[in-house]
């Protein structure tokens, strides 16, 4: 594709050189720069893509789009664009040179601090099971109608993005679901993504690390909705005090759902019990492998998504009732005594609260509940000793233990989660994580529950800079093997 046509729609500074010329490739990564690619200088957070210009450029690269020009320009091989938001004209090309694959398809985003994959892949499933090609972009894999991709980011790249938009499309996927992190949202890497959807879970607190402010982090979901056309819906969570918030200003077709009170979609638990629940939607009741309040809301939010899509509601429900929990989420490895496990990615104080207040809607009376909880290294510090508040609140015995320590005395981040407890609560810390779940084990007897929150599906830990292999589940069953439970 020539310059020019990938420049069609955008707004850019200055221009210097031919816009004739081809390119055949996008990068924001100096290295992977070949003869034709076009070289986006990105300004990130620990490298500026400006110091790789003079390397992109001897590597061929046919085009550069930066904010600052370098000093000497080589326009009789390549274009120099300038603009004022590099991440946007990268959204903006990216889309361009991938033919703009939203536009042929239904996608529909799901944003907000916790339920985001269960609904994105109950979605997936669901419109498969009635029949259609689907995509699937969430934190636990990218899926092109059956092919399984790993996924590397919650939301990758606008590049990448764009490139399994059109790959969808060329395996005649109808549908694509993904996540949008509110990471993605601000460095605009869903810009230029056409959606036909929105969907919005709730909003609690995590991901300050980066945004600062609370205030901030709403802003960055709101920008989503905001930036809506009127073709597209958007649904909400009316229960979440932000739920309304997000609708403010959007042009979309807005709708909103409640397990509490009067909305466009309504959902009641009318029984529930370690095998699944019985739910009334739209006053009509269904059976679900699902336990939690939670998961009342994300399965209402698949139903009220499907339905906006054009699916009939009846079928909807059929295949609801035919759905299974997400790998990670909620996941229960039984042992053969009857010590049951919950493995969840649980990694949030509201996501940690809504786990173990549906165990204690399921346990027995003759139930302990021991509760393996951590908070990640070089991430929002302030819900540390409030994780560990919820984790001795809300469970019999509570193991602090480390969740992905990167570059951070895993000791350290155990004293800070310490500081929300007190020296009457009952629980104890452990560094080193499969020695937490190996004790948990041990102390717990036949029937009791332990709950292993903060990774799910994450199959590795990452110390210091080393991303080592390990598995919550896997050493679950490794442990209730040892012990013979």
């Amino acid at each position: 594709m020539n310059i020019e046509k990938l420049l069609k729609g955008g707004s850019y500074t200055t221009i210097h050189g031919d816009t004739e010329r081809e390119v055949t490739h996008l990068t924001f990564d100096s290295r992977t720069v070949t003869e034709g690619s076009c070289f986006f200088a990105i300004e990130g957070t620990v490298v500026d893509g400006h110091n790789y210009i003079s390397s992109a450029e001897q590597k061929g690269a046919t085009a550069i789009v930066c904010k600052r020009l370098p000093e000497q320009l080589d326009t009789q091989n390549t274009t120099y664009i300038v603009t004022d938001d590099t991440d946007m004209a990268m959204a903006t090309m990216a889309a361009a040179f991938y033919g703009n694959p939203s536009r042929k398809l239904k996608v529909v985003g799901v944003t907000g601090t916790n339920g985001k994959t269960t609904i994105a892949t109950l979605l997936y499933d669901l419109v498969r099971a009635m029949g259609h090609k689907a995509g699937l972009i969430s934190t636990v894999v990218y899926k092109v109608d059956d092919e399984q991709i790993t996924s590397t980011h919650t939301t990758p790249d606008t590049i990448r993005l764009n490139a399994m938009l059109a790959q969808m499309v060329e395996r005649g996927c109808e549908y694509c679901f993904m996540e949008c992190s509110s990471h993605a949202i601000v460095q605009r890497r869903i810009f230029g993504i056409e959606f036909t959807g929105a969907l919005f879970t709730n909003l609690t607190h995590d991901h300050l690390d980066y945004h600062k402010t609370f205030a901030e982090y709403i802003r960055a979901k709101k920008l989503f909705f905001d930036n809506l056309s009127k073709d597209s819906f958007a649904i909400v969570n009316s229960d979440d005090r932000n739920g309304l918030v997000m609708l403010q200003n959007t042009a979309a077709q807005s709708f909103t759902l409640s397990l509490r009170s009067h909305a466009d979609f309504c959902c009641k638990i009318l029984e529930s019990t370690v095998e699944g629940m019985l739910l009334r939607i739209d006053n009509s009741d269904v059976w679900v492998s699902f336990l939690g309040r939670f998961n009342a809301y994300n399965l209402l939010t698949v139903y009220a998504a499907a339905v906006k899509l054009g699916f009939e509601r009846s079928e909807v429900l059929r295949c609801l009732s035919m759905l299974t929990p997400v790998d990670g989420r909620f996941d229960i490895v039984r042992a053969a005594d009857g010590t049951i496990a919950i493995i969840d990615y649980a990694h949030t104080p509201d996501a940690l609260e809504n786990i173990l207040k549906t165990v204690a809607e399921i346990r027995t009376k003759n139930q302990s509940v021991t509760t393996i909880c951590g908070c990640g290294g070089e991430r929002d510090t302030t819900k540390r000793p409030e994780m560990a508040k919820i984790a001795v609140k809300l469970s019999d015995r509570a193991i602090f233990t480390s969740d992905n320590p990167r570059s951070e005395d895993p000791e350290q981040i155990l004293r800070q989660m310490e500081a929300g407890v007190s020296v009457t609560d009952n629980y104890m810390k452990i560094a080193d994580r499969d020695s937490a779940i190996k004790t948990a084990i041990m102390l717990s007897t036949a029937g009791d529950i332990i709950v292993v929150a903060g990774k799910g599906h994450e199959c590795y830990q990452i110390i210091g800079t080393e991303k080592l292999p390990f598995n919550d589940k896997e050493r679950v069953i490794y442990w209730f093997s040892t012990f013979n439970r």
